[in-house]
């Protein structure tokens, strides 16, 4: 039987072989640069998205199912898949660089498309690429005059802000089709619980001096209202982020300030006015605790240091509490459970750490505001 066997098989394989002749053996060629980001994305870079194991999974495999009807959406999954490789291999960062930008042009050129036209059919697709838009803002070369998503003169200004906030208005217009759809782990409905309110008392009473600081802001009532709009949407997330609940995503809760800021707060930001800039560096104490995150890694030290140079001497005063915060060493901010900043993120839920009543507010800040 073995001797039987044998001699047919070159027989059997020229017999399978004649079924592919003719044109159908014309195949495409591979395109093996596009298989490696997407076998990236689906072994790396989807658990470098989120906190959450549940996210990793949607990630991981539902994301990329998705994708598969919505040429955008796979796009998007590509442009970040090359941009991790461009943090991960230095030797060719340039190339990933470059792989990263045409992919991400082009799923935002099909993504501008059906923005307009969005339905129960597409929704899931919406809002796993505009997640995916968010990652690559953040990880985009950062500007030596840029304040993150806050840009002054750059397309960013134009370009990415709106986006992030009109993106999620959309979600929100279509939140029950989101909310049963298949990508419905990846958010969390905030309006569904009261939020608990303790905070530690030394964020309790810098939150108190900066509402003293925005009754004193202006002679404008929009520009005092605005600040304090700010502020309140400012003490929720601490309050979110501080008392984070497991099922909740902390970069979820992180992105609610900018989403949620009215616009003449933005206004006022863009034109660098002081009160905006001290409120933007007390949010700068949130975005640090996504810095173990590759496509966050130095943005609040980054944007502080702009801020630096955009106050004058008798404001620096009120921001020296997250400058403080944000320059204590990483392990401390982390309670010593440190990973590796490019490929992954802390395990740390300890947000109060990097707050420690230890960090009291400067002597120096309190006299700067009794002055005022």
């Amino acid at each position: 039987m073995q001797g039987s066997s044998t001699d047919q098989s070159p027989a059997l394989l020229q017999s399978q072989q004649s079924l592919f002749d003719g044109p159908r053996s014309q195949l495409p060629p591979l395109q093996m640069a596009e298989l490696e980001l997407l076998h990236h994305f689906t072994t790396e870079t989807c658990y470098t998205l989120s906190d959450r194991p549940e996210s990793h999974e949607l990630w991981r495999i539902t994301v990329p199912q998705v994708a598969f009807q919505h040429d955008f959406l796979m796009r998007g999954i590509l442009a970040i898949s090359a941009l991790h490789l461009s943090c991960l291999r230095p030797d060719r960062q340039t190339h990933w660089g470059h792989v990263a930008a045409k992919q991400q042009d082009a799923a935002l050129s099909s993504f501008r498309k059906i923005m307009s036209n969005m339905d129960e059919s597409n929704c899931d697709a919406f809002l796993a690429l505009s997640s995916l838009i968010v990652v690559y803002g953040f990880e985009s070369p950062k500007n030596s005059d840029s304040l993150g998503m806050f840009n002054y003169n750059g397309q960013d200004s134009d370009e990415w802000l709106p986006l992030i906030r009109g993106v999620n208005s959309i979600i929100m217009s279509v939140w029950p089709w989101i909310k049963n759809g298949r990508l419905s782990g990846l958010l969390h409905d905030h309006v569904q619980e009261p939020p608990r309110t303790e905070l530690p008392s030394v964020l309790s009473e810098q939150l108190t001096h900066l509402e003293h600081m925005c009754h004193r802001a202006s002679d404008e009532p929009e520009a005092v209202n605005a600040y304090k709009a700010a502020l309140e949407t400012l003490r929720v997330t601490f309050v979110r982020m501080i008392n984070r609940p497991t099922y909740e995503c902390e970069v979820s809760i992180a992105f609610l300030w900018p989403v949620m800021v009215p616009q003449e707060y933005i206004m006022m930001l863009n034109e660098k006015r002081p009160e905006a800039l001290v409120l933007l560096a007390h949010y700068c104490v949130i975005l640090h605790h996504l810095d173990d995150y590759w496509w966050m890694r130095g943005w609040a030290m980054h944007i502080i240091d702009n801020i630096h140079r955009e106050l004058d001497e008798t404001w620096l005063y009120f921001i020296q509490w997250p400058t403080n915060v944000i320059s204590v060493d990483q392990k401390v901010l982390t309670n010593g459970n440190l990973q590796n900043p490019i490929s992954g993120n802390r395990v740390s839920n300890n947000f109060n750490t990097a707050i420690d009543s230890s960090l009291a507010i400067p002597d120096e800040q309190l006299k700067a505001e009794n002055g005022r």
